[in-house]
């Protein structure tokens, strides 16, 4: 089995190469995107989304026949689907039959301190590819879960979206509590999926929120209300009035300081899913069955952000 960790650029590649030597393949997130020509600058303000799009698009169907033609499987690394409030969302939503009208999603972070996040040639997008496909592929799989348990057929109908770049507007001084430094990516999008049903999604990702991070979904049926706080989380509450003895204690990601009321991160990578991930892929090989998140999720989350690109750049409902 391959773990394909790298940067998104260079996921495609890595996935034929360890196909092609007979491995499974897992693969982090995003599965690709549109990363422009070698040496590029300014990719996000000199190519056109619409030229994006249909470049990831043929991208991801190139993959989709390598991955059919082998006997790997493919398995993507999207914690939010394992994360244990949206599996218990999903148990609840399958027992009881919930019909979802609505669901909302969101991470939001103050930044990235890697300088490549700001470069659309590095990761094919801001805030909304590099954190909002949290919350999207969540969003996804769930609407799914719903579909397959009610014996129904639910497809994307159409996507809306509006990004922009918010902490331009800060002087040097403004900006010092904030990581993010946006060369050609939004740091703010909110992306509205219509389905087939009539259904909606509204999915939020941004670089400008403090107080560390903030991962959640939101899950309104026609017969319950489910609230999935997955960062942070009240299991423990933490108040500090100095910071002696805690230099290699971890308390939460993206505070500052320690110091006053925290809430903490408790087995978290349990929480957020990583530990469930892992041990679905394991399985999956080990017995010989399909993961909860594979490739068609993949696909359709970067098909779904891609087509919300356009949709901001062009002011218009993009059509299914």
């Amino acid at each position: 089995m391959i773990d394909i960790v790298t940067p998104p650029v260079a996921h495609p590649q890595m996935i034929m190469d360890a196909l092609q030597a007979g491995k499974h393949v897992i693969c982090e997130k995003p599965l690709t995107g549109y990363f422009g020509q070698p040496g590029a600058r300014d990719v996000g303000f000199t190519v056109s989304k619409q030229e994006m799009f249909q470049q990831v698009m043929g991208q991801m169907e190139e993959l989709k026949r390598a991955i059919e033609r082998s006997s790997s499987k493919f398995m993507y690394a999207e914690n939010f689907v394992y994360a244990t409030p949206v599996q218990k969302a999903a148990e609840i939503i399958r027992a009881k039959r919930s019909k979802i009208l609505w669901l909302k999603g969101e991470e939001s972070v103050k930044g990235s301190t890697t300088a490549a996040a700001g470069l659309w040639s590095c990761i094919g997008g801001g805030s909304l590819t590099r954190v909002g496909c949290h919350p999207l592929t969540g969003i996804l799989w769930l609407k799914q879960q719903e579909a397959a348990n009610r014996g129904e057929k639910i497809t994307i109908q159409s996507v809306t979206c509006d990004t922009g770049m918010a902490t331009h507007c800060l002087s040097e001084y403004e900006h010092r509590h904030i990581v993010a430094h946006p060369v050609d990516v939004e740091d703010v999008g909110v992306i509205s999926i219509t389905y087939s049903d009539g259904t909606k999604a509204t999915v939020m990702a941004s670089d400008v929120v403090l107080g560390g991070t903030k991962n959640y979904i939101e899950v309104y049926c026609n017969d319950t209300a489910l609230m999935c706080n997955i960062t942070p989380t009240d299991i423990l509450n933490t108040y500090f009035l100095d910071e002696e003895g805690l230099e290699k204690v971890d308390i939460a990601e993206m505070l500052p300081a320690k110091l006053g009321w925290n809430k903490a991160f408790v087995t978290d990578e349990v929480i957020r899913g990583y530990l469930g991930e892992l041990q679905d892929f394991m399985e999956c090989v080990a017995y010989d069955r399909q993961p909860q998140s594979g490739f068609q999720l993949a696909y359709d989350t970067v098909k779904v952000l891609y087509a919300a690109y356009q949709s901001a750049e062009e002011g218009r409902r993009i059509e299914f």
